[in-house]
């Protein structure tokens, strides 16, 4: 019997939209043998697996309704209290203008910036590279991407202006500045300041992602962008992704309360509330923690882990590669030799070495940009998989390049 398929007609929205490169990388991992540097996951051993256990443990015990019934769009109230005070501390937060909705992890804040924000058309100005979880929520809503180069220290602020002169529409301007996925750069408070000013010239809203900014574990924490908006025109966007666990998926966004109110109509039409039951670990977490303590030994894990990497690299690589050498966050960014092919590479390296690392076009603005770089990741693997692989990485790039 002949088996007829209907030909489905996809919307504009999704019809461009690849799988993450990422994740097709990933697929090679099932192999046992493979010692993957491409996730970007947090250290299995940063997780606080008792402390969660025993919070929600005593939740179901003691309050069960709340964790399993419904609850309010905008989040759960104790939760978004604490972090109001909390960011109002780091001057983050002004309870005149801002307010704050609690989201399912960073990306749904981001996603829903740019929904509020853009129409079909509008700019959205992103570092290049820049994360591609963005990236594809972004092209989602089919705005016009526009990448504004890297620098030693964040964006060229000329170039940016010459993107923001020349823009239409709604202007959205995206930065992660502390410990950038994928490059591991740290924005400087110069680059800082100028782009705030840049985007006070010309109109333009600042989505300023912060996941990594607690897991600094070197050189001086740096004012946040959001500390500088003294006109209501920065998104701050924050997550316990990183520094509790990924799998409750809460995350969280800041900004001007007109922004947060059409937030919160997105979100209860996308999944009505982030889940209770993780909005209410957290808060305890937080409450019974003592947090300091807690950053203290998530920045002693991943120092130690970037340390390892950094110490293989510099002994095994070809030093015709040159890389970043990152204050904190979970990545570094490697540049191989002009004219190497970066895909072959990376290709070659999980397939016939079972070391796999993203190659660096995952991150690219657009299809056609080029690269030779290629992104690691430290805080996955266990650290004897750290100094195996990367030596075996080298001797690859040595047999290659030398």
């Amino acid at each position: 019997m002949e088996i007829i398929t209907m030909e489905y007609k996809f919307s504009n929205k999704v019809s461009g939209l690849q799988a993450s490169a990422i994740r097709e990388i990933l697929k090679f991992t099932s192999d046992p043998e493979v010692i993957s540097f491409a996730a970007g996951n947090p250290a299995p051993e940063a997780f606080p697996v008792e402390k969660i256990s025993d919070i929600s443990s005593n939740i179901f015990k003691n309050d069960p309704i709340l964790a399993l019934q419904y609850s309010v769009t905008e989040g759960y109230g104790p939760l978004r209290d604490l972090l109001k005070k909390e960011m109002e501390k780091k001057g983050c937060f002004d309870p005149q203008r801002d307010e704050l909705i609690i989201t399912s992890g960073a990306q749904q804040a981001n996603e829903f910036a740019c929904k509020v924000l853009c129409n079909e058309g509008d700019t959205l100005i992103c570092e290049a590279p820049s994360f591609i979880g963005s990236l594809n929520a972004f092209r989602s809503y089919n705005v016009k991407l526009e990448g504004v180069e890297l620098e030693e220290g964040g964006m060229k602020l000329d170039k940016l202006e010459e993107v923001l002169s020349a823009s239409k529409g709604q202007k959205l301007i995206y930065v992660i500045p502390n410990f950038q996925n994928p490059t591991g750069g740290t924005m400087t408070l110069e680059k800082r300041k100028g782009l705030y000013e840049l985007a006070k010239k010309y109109d333009a809203v600042i989505l300023e992602d912060n996941p990594y900014g607690d897991l600094r574990f070197a050189g001086e924490d740096i004012a946040s962008i959001k500390t500088m908006d003294d006109d209501g025109r920065v998104i701050y966007s924050g997550t316990f992704s990183k520094i509790l666990a990924p799998g409750l998926r809460v995350g969280y966004a800041c900004g001007p309360k007109e922004i947060i109110q059409k937030m919160v109509i997105c979100k209860q039409v996308a999944d009505v509330h982030t889940a209770i039951w993780s909005q209410v670990v957290c808060y305890q977490f937080m409450c019974q923690t003592d947090m300091q303590a807690h950053f203290k030994d998530l920045r002693d894990i991943y120092r130690r882990k970037c340390g390892l990497m950094l110490e293989g690299m510099d002994k095994h690589f070809s030093k015709k590669i040159t890389y970043t050498r990152p204050e904190g966050g979970l990545f570094v960014w490697a540049y191989l030799p002009e004219g190497t092919d970066m895909p072959e590479f990376c290709t070659k390296a999980v397939r016939d070495h079972k070391i796999a690392v993203v190659p660096g076009t995952a991150f690219m603005i657009n299809e056609n940009d080029k690269t030779t770089a290629f992104r690691l990741n430290f805080s996955t693997p266990r650290d004897e998989q750290i100094v195996k692989g990367i030596e075996i990485l080298g001797n690859m790039t040595k047999q290659m390049l030398d």
